[in-house]
């Protein structure tokens, strides 16, 4: 679990109730309101600013299941919890 230094902000967070078994990562973040485009998505993921039960993805299509969570590195900080 990542810790936080005493001048970082807390990431805000939101939870998403999957109705499927499994969600991809880029669309995670749409579906989560976090990206503004599937794009958008992309290029964070790429960028390395995503990361997946606290590892660094870079692969957009990384299968999301309940339980994960997911940390987006770009302003303002986003924890994503996925039910």
């Amino acid at each position: 679990m990542r810790t936080y230094q005493q001048n970082e902000t807390l990431p805000v967070e939101t939870t998403v109730k999957l109705t499927t078994e499994l969600i991809k990562l880029d669309a995670l973040l749409k579906v989560a309101a976090v990206a503004d485009s599937g794009g958008q998505a992309k290029h964070w993921i790429q960028q390395g600013l995503v990361s997946v039960n606290g590892e660094r993805v870079i692969q957009r299509g990384k299968k999301i299941r309940p339980g994960d969570v997911v940390d987006v590195d770009v302003p303002p900080k986003t924890r994503i919890v996925v039910e």
